[in-house]
């Protein structure tokens, strides 16, 4: 049991963004619009005006206070390093030709979803209660994994979505499994809309909260053990004393886009948000 936490630790550790291994991908290949969370508007493949000649952020420090929240709540589970040093060889995108670049940029985000799939398929095989289905989430991970090591040309044409449908139905027989050892109503919540909804002091024990809209939401000092927080939207949700222990398929960027205190339960798969701490 101790080589199987240590396994699933590894295999996280793995699955989070590791700037120094990467060429600022995140910087150059995605776009975003002037917002709440972004100071300007820049496009696809354009790098943005803050990244440095040695792929590092100028502001990196100041990202929150220089309008750029986007930036501090995102992950790219580890794409970044992946696309870099092993798809491309440590190929820099500023050393090749145009066409070159542009196949990187395409690349990253198809890999980026395949290393999400391999957080949520490491954590679903790190619940007991899924053994039935291990087997099965042990196939698709190496799957997935197999797939991450595609040339650029193979993973330029991948079907991702049609592998995260595959995926999603696994990883819902798990969750059903999961959940069905809570204690508590279980409520099935996928998809609803609950922004800015009061639910102070909820219980939510074990209940279904995939792709739910909880935008805004209060919820503190709710009860969310064992919950599935698979793809619901936190930004702005307040937990604050919430008690989140158990809740699976939680990222760490669902919850950096939450606000969170010193008294909120946490899964041991996620890090407490260092901006929570200025609100203590």
């Amino acid at each position: 049991m101790l080589n199987g936490m240590r396994d699933h630790q590894a295999a996280r550790a793995e699955l989070r963004g590791d700037c120094e291994q990467c060429f600022g991908l995140c910087c150059v290949a995605l776009p975003f619009a002037r917002s709440a969370d972004f100071a300007v508007d820049k496009d696809a493949g354009t790098p943005c005006r803050n990244l440095q000649e040695d792929h590092r952020c100028g502001i990196h420090a100041r990202l929150r206070q220089k309008g750029f929240t986007g930036c501090t709540v995102y992950d790219c589970f580890g794409a970044g390093q992946q696309v870099s040093q092993i798809t491309f060889g440590g190929r820099d995108w500023r050393s090749g030709p145009p066409e070159h670049a542009r196949r990187m940029f395409d690349v990253f985000p198809v890999v980026r979803q395949l290393h999400e799939l391999l957080w949520y398929l490491t954590e679903a095989l790190a619940l007991p209660a899924a053994r039935p289905v291990h087997a099965e989430l042990r196939e698709a991970l190496e799957k997935t994994r197999e797939l991450t090591g595609g040339t650029p040309e193979e993973l330029a044409g991948l079907d991702v979505a049609a592998h995260r449908q595959e995926i999603n139905v696994l990883l819902l027989r798990t969750s059903e499994l999961a959940r069905a050892g809570t204690k508590g109503r279980k409520k099935d919540r996928r998809g609803a809309d609950l922004m800015g909804a009061r639910l102070k002091g909820a219980d939510l024990r074990g209940a279904s909260l995939r792709g739910a809209y909880l935008i805004a939401a209060d919820l503190t000092g709710a009860d969310l053990r064992g919950a599935d927080l698979i793809g619901a939207d936190l930004r702005d949700a307040d937990l604050t004393d919430a008690d989140l222990t158990g809740a699976f398929f939680l990222t760490q960027p669902q919850l950096n886009a939450a606000r969170g205190s010193a008294g909120t339960r946490l899964p041991e798969s996620v890090t407490r948000p260092g901006h929570w701490t200025a609100q203590v």
